[in-house]
């Protein structure tokens, strides 16, 4: 129960004297509560309605003064002093009761601020080795399911100091009968510790079915058109049919649980309160007026009992979700990026990127490097294009330049500053980036250019729309500026899409822009479109392309060829072409996809003569 102790002293810093109030507010209901139903027998005694002595426990002699009333006039008074304590009580509790909910509900929404922040703040190596949908789980259903164990917590701290005043009470009138309920009480408890183990297994099934669940409808809504062109329909159905009767098998076994507990609880309640008054008339001789409070007391505390039971389920089966979220911000915070906060002014590129010996695995100290002794050098506002074969190493290479990840051996260096700590930070706020899968949101076209220079003027908006080729569409558009894009911008071609994210890029005035791949899904004319774009922009900022398809790059002015992590060529495209038994070489070979390579200057190669 450690994790949920952690987030109860979370509860407690960030509600500070409030939750205290609270619990102390709660125990004054219970006061009233518990004072409301213990007196009014007492109090219809002394007034002489039914016969009772005041001076048969010290408790009621302070309401002897109602023996001086007639028998209506005691009613009256009797059920008025009924009334207000209720009307104390109810006030008392709708109070309290909003201003629990205020805190719990504070506390959600800080842990789920915190809980991203800490995803935000993580590097990039540790996206890299988690499953998307397994973080928006944890995310979504599991803090969830925290905030209700949270309340659930409150709950249980409302029965038990509830339960312990009602059995303080309870031993002053009559402390045989109070000990012989409470002890049977306990023993049903220790018995039931079971079901409570069950409710625990439970909870973990449901962590692991919620995440399965997840990572399989995520993977085939993205997938959903591979799912319809091949007519996997029903074997998606077939799937959804054997996840949902999992899903549902284990929400059975949660009402079964809660069931038999009730069952039980119930049962033993009618025969311990049987057994309760026989012994009390038989045995203990137990006053008649004294064990009616008693038992009114035991009517309602019993089912307090039965409460504390079900809070115990409950947070048993919650206790998986609070590991998960706790152990989702512990590799966080242990993975954060060490980069401070932001010192100075933007680190903007003006003379070149430097690395030294570079070499980076994903798990540090163990297993194949992803890159090996990289020296390079990047100049500004040039064009760099990165290439080579599948897995070579392109993509991390573009992600070390970045300062995304960092590099095991070896340093990079901006303009002769090393890219590290705060300088990380001010670097990338000089860095655009645009993927080859471009995401946009279901909003505007000026809302997804926004999102990266919120105070940008239309006219600087259209600016880096012709820039990236993309003013012409836009402007064709029945809303322009103003069109809603739909999920992803499903509602533009794939070129359209590219080109408006390389214009979210530009918004940012980048020095450095890198786009990977970007091009990699277009066709002939969106491919031409790209790169009449990055035309536009050479000798304005610098370009670093990596690219699969190497007719994007013949205007680069550098071209660095990677092969198992490993730079083999740097230089010009047309001379690395001209290398007969050169990477690059034979990379445009298999490209052209014919038996001959025609270099730029005319000669023709017999690639098979390599």
């Amino acid at each position: 129960m450690k994790e949920i102790r952690h987030y109860v002293k979370q509860l407690a810093a960030y509600s500070g004297s409030v939750l205290y109030a609270n619990m102390a507010g709660m125990l004054a209901i219970s006061l009233l509560d518990g004072i409301g139903l213990i007196l009014l027998i007492p109090m219809l005694g002394i007034s002489g309605i039914i016969s009772y002595s005041a001076s048969s426990h010290p408790l009621f002699q302070a309401f002897s003064f109602l023996q001086g009333l007639s028998g209506m006039a005691g009613l009256l008074t009797v059920l008025g002093i009924f009334v207000m304590l209720a009307l104390v009580q109810n006030l008392l509790q709708r109070r309290f009761t909003i201003q629990n909910a205020r805190i719990h509900q504070g506390f959600v929404h800080h842990l789920r601020f915190t809980v991203y922040r800490d995803l935000l703040m993580a590097d990039w190596a540790f996206f890299l080795k988690r499953r998307r949908s397994d973080l928006v789980n944890t995310m979504t259903a599991e803090l969830a399911r925290v905030g209700a164990g949270i309340n659930l917590f409150l709950s249980l701290v409302t029965n038990v100091l509830f339960t312990a005043l009602q059995v303080a009470i309870a031993l002053w009138l009559s402390w045989q009968v109070t000990a012989f309920v409470v002890v049977c009480g306990l023993a049903l408890a220790f018995l039931s510790k079971r079901s409570l183990g069950k409710a625990l297994a439970l909870g973990k099934q449901t962590t692991e079915m919620s995440q399965g669940y997840l990572a399989g409808i995520t993977e085939q809504i993205n997938g959903i058109k591979d799912i319809k062109s091949n007519r996997l329909e029903g074997s998606r159905l077939e799937w959804m049919r054997q996840e949902s009767g999992k899903l549902q098998k284990e929400q059975d076994g949660y009402v079964k649980l809660r069931s038999n507990s009730q069952m039980v609880y119930k049962l033993a309640s009618t025969g311990l309160i049987a057994f309760f008054l026989f012994a009390s008339v038989a045995w203990l001789k137990t006053p008649a007026g004294q064990l009616i409070i008693v038992v009114a007391i035991f009517s309602r505390l019993w089912p307090r009992f039965m409460n504390i039971q079900m809070n115990l389920e409950q947070l048993s089966a919650s206790l998986p979700a609070f590991r998960s979220l706790r152990g989702l911000q512990e590799e966080c915070r242990l993975s954060a990026e060490r980069i401070g906060a932001l010192e100075g002014e933007p680190l903007r590129l003006t003379e070149a990127i430097e690395l030294e010996d570079v070499n980076y695995r994903y798990e540090r100290g163990e297993g194949p490097y992803a890159l090996a002794g990289i020296t390079l050098t990047i100049p500004a506002n040039r064009m760099t294009a990165v290439v080579g074969r599948s897995g070579a190493g392109k993509s991390t290479l573009a992600d070390l330049i970045m300062g995304l990840i960092v590099p095991e051996d070896g340093r990079i260096l901006v303009d002769g500053t090393p890219l590290e700590g705060a300088a990380i930070r001010r670097f990338r706020q000089t860095v655009s980036y645009v993927s080859q899968d471009p995401f946009l949101f279901n909003a505007s076209i000026r809302d997804n250019l926004l999102l990266v220079q919120p105070e940008a003027s239309d006219e600087r908006i259209w600016e880096v729309l012709e820039l990236a080729a993309a003013s012409d569409f836009v402007a064709r558009l029945p809303m322009g500026l103003d069109t809603v894009l739909g999920d992803r911008g499903v509602r533009l071609s794939g070129g359209e899409r590219q080109r408006l994210v390389l214009a979210r890029a530009l918004l940012r005035d980048p020095a450095v822009l890198v786009l990977d791949e970007a091009t990699s899904a277009l066709d002939g004319e969106n491919e031409a479109k790209i790169q009449d774009a990055l035309f536009r922009l050479r000798g304005r900022i610098t370009l670093i392309v990596i690219a699969h398809r190497l007719t994007t790059i013949r205007d680069a002015d550098q071209v660095v060829v990677l092969d198992q992590g490993r730079v083999v060529q740097c230089g010009e495209y047309s001379s690395l072409a001209r290398e007969r038994r050169g990477m690059f070489r034979r990379l445009l070979g298999m490209q052209r996809g014919n038996d001959f390579i025609q270099s730029d200057e005319g000669e023709s190669y017999d690639r098979r003569s390599n």
